[in-house]
């Protein structure tokens, strides 16, 4: 079964220095029907102007990881870790027993465009930590590219929890296949473009639900890139 979240039903904070579509119910935005996805809690799909940014904030037993797609964010923690994030890097913070952190656009002419998504981890209380990778970017062109997961693995963030984060950038006209394994669920994120996925087109901003599946086909009608989910 596909289920499509289409992008003009996501939820919509907009505050000026930063403009923010939510998947799943978050702060203001309540919707019953749509409060988390499996172990997925949050999507939001992030704009962020010039020098704006969150100043520091707590969170507790989330896995939160930032998947920048144009543009860079500026980073601080509690932990003591301090950098920027650019594209073609993933992080990743274990929030655990409790962290604080910030996160600002350090461009002075470019807005950011980032993903930041929030999982459920297999365990409450865990030691806060943090990672950051930076990932080949090409090698999403042929085939999905590992960028987080609970195994260890090189070029891929490590998280507390039953699921694969995956990467591809289509390009107009190609196909490719993802086979599911039996009991695992997905979800898809379109990040940009258009493509058919079992022959239903969808377009940058649309999440699709996937149960009971046993293979993914993917066509792409123009240049598009998208995040695959695949959980237990």
């Amino acid at each position: 079964m596909i289920k499509i979240r289409n992008a003009d039903q996501r939820g919509v904070t907009d505050i000026g220095w930063l403009k923010s579509y939510h998947t799943f119910s978050f702060s203001n935005y309540h919707d019953p029907k749509n409060v988390h996805f499996r172990y997925i809690r949050v999507i939001n799909d992030d704009y962020i102007a010039p020098g704006g940014g969150f100043g520091m904030h707590p969170h507790n037993d989330m896995e939160i990881i930032t998947f920048i797609h144009k543009g860079s964010l500026k980073h601080k923690d509690s932990l003591g870790n301090g950098s920027i994030i650019h594209e073609g890097e993933i992080q990743r913070m274990t929030a655990g027993s409790g962290i604080m952190h910030s996160e600002f656009n350090p461009s002075d002419t470019d807005d950011v465009h980032l993903y930041q998504i929030w999982i459920f981890p297999d365990e409450k209380g865990l030691e806060p930590s943090y990672e950051q990778i930076r990932y080949d970017k090409s090698k999403a062109e042929s085939d999905f590219l590992l960028l987080a997961s609970n195994r260890k693995e090189e070029n891929a963030v490590r998280i507390n929890q039953n699921l694969s984060l995956y990467f591809l950038s289509l390009q107009k006209e190609k196909a490719i296949e993802y086979a599911i394994k039996d009991g695992r669920n997905i979800w898809v994120q379109i990040v940009s473009g258009q493509l058919e996925l079992n022959g239903i087109t969808v377009s940058t901003g649309d999440g699709l639900a996937i149960t009971d599946e046993s293979l993914l086909q993917f066509k792409a009608i123009d240049n598009s890139e998208f995040l695959l989910f695949d959980m237990n």
